[in-house]
């Protein structure tokens, strides 16, 4: 059984005995912050095995996408909705990305920090789950780096790539944190969870920085748009935007499946 946005607020029914099945839960991604924003933050995944679910009805809630930053220096991306089977499991929605001088939002992966932050890293909840939920998106580490890009978004598996500025004249902007396969869907992996891309200075050269696998905005680079929505049903999170354009990206819906031996 599957449940997308659409199906949020549905009840999955269990007559009879206790079922055991196996279990995925996908929160929705954190959005892209503004110009020189930070990539959004994967949202949260949880993966239970073999669990005994009780008899009665479970209202499902699948997390939105997080809304892209605006435009304007301080407009932070926001953050995914939660995912849900009842109070049973829950995963976080992924932290937005900060913009120009903004840090991260915490979530189940954080939001990359955006350009010219001196911050630390904005936390995901890494290690509170089993497996983990979601790592931190990148941080910047120097705050006055004129061409610095936006750092990513953390993904499930890993966290997001630092902006930096390997020279004077280009900019990196950080990759998003990759994120987990899983194969309850489908009967073949299917990735999940990626954090989005950091933003760049679209008028200046360098490198635009890709999206974590598992749905993660891709940002625009010197002569090509991005795919820079995290895509829906993955909880991917949506690219930091760029000075020129300002095209930030919103999070991927996540999603919730539920397996179990007819």
């Amino acid at each position: 059984h599957t449940f997308l946005l659409a199906d949020s607020g549905n009840d999955f029914v269990v007559s009879g005995g206790s079922l055991t099945c196996d279990i995925l839960v996908v929160a929705g991604g954190g959005g892209g912050g503004g110009y020189f924003g930070g990539g959004g933050g994967a949202g949260g995944v949880r993966v239970i095995a073999d669990y005994s679910l009780a008899a009665g009805a479970h209202t499902i809630t699948v997390g939105a996408g997080g809304t892209a930053g605006g435009f304007g220096p301080s407009t932070s991306g926001g953050d995914g909705g939660n995912s849900s089977i009842a109070s049973l499991y829950s995963a976080t929605g992924g932290g937005g990305g900060g913009a120009l001088s903004t840090a991260g939002r915490t979530g189940g992966s954080g939001g990359g920090t955006g350009k010219d932050k001196n911050a630390t890293a904005a936390a995901g909840n890494a290690g509170s789950y089993s497996p983990v939920e979601g790592y931190a998106g990148g941080s910047q580490t120097s705050g006055s780096t004129s061409y610095q890009g936006g750092s990513g978004g953390g993904g499930a598996s890993e966290v997001g790539e630092t902006g930096t500025n390997p020279s004077s004249q280009y900019e990196h902007s950080g990759d998003g944190g990759d994120g987990i396969q899983n194969s309850y869907r489908t009967g073949s992996n299917v990735w999940y969870g990626g954090g989005g891309a950091g933003g760049r200075n679209f008028a200046n050269a360098g490198d635009g920085a890709s999206g974590g696998q598992g749905g993660g905005g891709t940002a625009d680079n010197s002569t090509t748009a991005g795919t820079i929505n995290g895509d829906a049903n993955t909880g991917g999170g949506g690219a930091g935007g760029t000075l020129t354009t300002n095209s930030s990206g919103t999070g991927g819906s996540g999603i919730v499946v539920i397996r179990y031996a007819a």
